[in-house]
Parts: C-alpha cells; structure tokens; sequence
C-alpha cells in the first residue's frame, strides 16, 4: 500500500527517526522533518534527500502545531528524561500526542521501550531502583498515545540498538570500545536484546503504509540475544580488529569511564533484561537484521583501539 500524504518525523537526525527517514523514503512517500535548527549539516542533509524541513521544538507547542498541520502521520520519539529535568520526556511527549491529534492526524507511530508498562514487575523495583524516572516516563507517554484518540495508532518497543555501539553514542555507552574492548557491569552470561535502528524505520514505515494492519498493537522488536563476549566477537569479525570484553563489578565498570547511569542499566540487563520474544518480533513478516550482518555493515563505522 501507498503512503497518500506527509509523514512528519520527529528526531530525524537521530538514530530511530533517521532510520525512519530513510525507510519512508524508499517508499516514495512525502517526508517532513521536525528539526531544531535547519542550518545543520545534518538537517541540510535530508533537505538535499528531498525531505521538508520545519523548524521547531517540543516545548514550543506553536512549532508543533505548524510542523503537524496537514500531515497524514507522526513519527513519535522523544529524548530520555534529563537528571536536571526528570518530567523533560513525558511533558515533550505528551505535547506532541496533543498536538497531533488537534491536527487530525491519522496514524500516530511511537517508539518507546521494551518492557515499558512492566517497570512495576521489576525486582527492586519497591526500592526505587533502574532510574524510575526513564520508566515512568516511557509508559506514561505509551498510555497518552493509547488514549488520545488517534484514528490508528501504533507503539513500536524495540530492545537495545545496535548503533549504540557505533558513534555518537558508543563514546559514553561503552568509551572502552575505543581502547578495543566492552568493559561493562553485565555478568558473562547476561544477554542483551537487540535490534538495528533501521529496522525500527522499517516497522514504522510499514505501519504508515498500512495502518489498519498494525492498528493499536504494541510492538516489542529485537533480533538477536547476545552475551559481551559474543558481541565482542562478531565485531572483531566484522572489522577484523581484536575486540574483548570484560565483567566488571559496578564499582570497576564507573573507574572504567561507564556512566553510573549506564553502569545501573547494565545491572538491570543481569536480572531483568528486556525478554523480548524473539520468534514472535520476527513472525511479522518484516526481515530483522543480525547483530553479525549488522556489524558487517556498519564496520567502518566502529571506532576501535588501535
């Protein structure tokens, strides 16, 4: 099916939403962009793809409205919430559901997180442990799409990207990478679900082109489950480049240079996880690529030790 009018995505410059360009493009369909500023390299960059861009900022509801009016579908994605600014992704979420819906928009498709909706579930959860405010604010964003109204909606919950190896974000998720090695708190046998961002576009491409198919399902994505040392591995074969991890205690993976931040999710991954099903992620119809041929493609990408 044709996607008849403009998509606007939000975060198009990041991972997911680039994904999402780049998966709508090659649809054919008319692609608007919601940028902060579009003098950026990497605005002018889908402005040469032939994508519309529009200036604007989740905190500013009047660019919002001016970037959704007359768009058939929105590509929902918003950043985790700032330790200085903990309502920062509920508040910003909620404004474009909001939005959105005063616009008319027909299709709203949102990326979220796995296991969102199921923090409460969580061990150690009573003792306010895993950063609650990412969770509460994941599915309290979830539950305003589900109940705005919208004509079909769409929550799409992938695992752990793939790109987070690669930069910009591998320099503080995992900064012994650039020293040639996956230094983290996660035991040797803890596995992590993941999932490339470009399937993410792809998801959220099909569920544009054909919303009543996909209409009102919560989505959990993720391809491959996969210790540090097996990461590790098919990076070095990707690259050809000698990649190791280590298990750290906390306290040595924050000496390392991992963000306790990080570090915490790390724990969580050892005793919850995201537990995607991954026979069911891949039963809709829609390839998802491997860790290993994910790396393969992005093997310029890495930024190893030498």
């Amino acid at each position: 099916m044709s996607i008849d009018g403009p998509i606007l995505v939000a975060g198009a410059t990041g991972a997911q939403g680039g994904a999402v360009v780049d998966a709508l493009l090659a649809e054919g369909a008319e692609v608007r962009a919601l940028v902060r500023d579009p003098s950026s390299a990497s605005a002018i960059a889908l402005a040469v793809r032939g994508v519309e861009l529009v200036k604007g900022d989740f905190d500013d509801k009047a660019s919002l409205a001016e970037a959704a009016s007359g768009a058939i579908g929105v590509f929902s994605v918003q950043v985790p919430p700032h330790p200085r600014d903990l309502e920062s992704e509920l508040r910003t979420g909620k404004s474009l559901v909001e939005v959105a819906r005063t616009a008319g928009v027909a299709t709203f498709v949102h990326t979220s997180v796995a296991r969102a909706g199921d923090e409460e579930n969580f061990i150690g959860w009573s003792e306010k442990r895993w950063w609650p405010g990412y969770w509460t604010s994941k599915s309290g964003v979830n539950e305003a799409v589900k109940a705005a109204g919208f004509p079909h909606w769409v929550i799409l919950k992938p695992a752990f990207m793939m790109d987070n190896f690669i930069p910009p974000k591998a320099a503080w998720m995992f900064p012994s990478l650039a020293r040639g090695g996956i230094d983290t708190a996660m035991t040797l046998e803890t596995r992590l679900d993941l999932i490339a961002a470009a399937d993410v576009g792809r998801f959220a491409a099909a569920a544009f082109a054909d919303p009543q198919r996909w209409d009102r399902q919560e989505i959990d994505l993720a391809a491959d489950s996969l210790t540090m040392d097996e990461v590790a591995r098919l990076i070095s074969k990707a690259t050809g480049r000698a990649v190791t991890a280590r298990s750290l205690s906390p306290e040595e993976a924050i000496a390392a240079g991992n963000p306790p931040g990080i570090t915490e999710s790390q724990q969580w991954a050892n005793v919850e996880g995201y537990r995607v099903d991954l026979d069911r992620a891949k039963s809709h119809g829609i390839a998802l690529e491997s860790f290993a041929d994910w790396a393969r493609r992005h093997r310029l990408d890495f930024t190893l030790g030498e």
